[in-house]
């Protein structure tokens, strides 16, 4: 198995995690396909979204797989009058990772990371390794302690 920037800066930090591998379908990289080809339940499946605020300055939220970000509640959250989607072609540049292999973990680039509040009802989430075909289970205090991620409601 190939290391990831967030396998790896996990593996500095000493924080335990454990991988699931699972077969990418290039034509669907939703949380929900790997929900099914992992056999792990929505709800513990967080994707990573990243997001501009208003500077142009970048956010980056984690929300249940299911879920739809709300970007006023985020904006709020951030204290900035908006944040949008960042545009696809400048996704890996400005993290690292594609578009269905983007962890939250392991970004180099100065960010922001806000995480839906449900996470801290669970005792492990799923989030990508930073690579398609790689999650990550973690404990979700163990992530929001490392990555000091403030903790909101940013759903629809």
């Amino acid at each position: 198995m190939k290391k990831t920037n967030a396998i790896r800066e996990l593996d500095k930090e000493r924080i335990p995690y454990k991988i699931i591998e699972y077969e990418v379908d290039e034509n669907d990289v939703s949380a929900i396909a790997v929900s099914i080809r992992t056999g792990q339940d929505i709800t513990n499946i967080f994707k990573t979204l990243v997001l501009l605020d208003e500077k142009k300055e970048m956010v980056i939220a984690c929300i249940p797989g299911a879920d739809n970000i709300d970007l006023k509640k985020l904006a709020k959250l951030v204290n900035t009058k908006k944040v949008e989607m960042i545009p696809m072609k400048d996704l890996f540049a400005m993290t690292g990772y594609v578009r269905g292999g983007c962890s939250p973990i392991g970004i180099k680039r100065k960010h922001r990371t806000y995480m839906h509040k449900s996470a801290l009802s669970r005792d492990k989430i799923l989030l990508s390794g930073g690579l398609k075909g790689i999650q990550v289970e973690i404990n979700p205090k163990d992530l929001i302690n490392y990555l000091n991620i403030i903790i909101g409601d940013i759903v629809v």
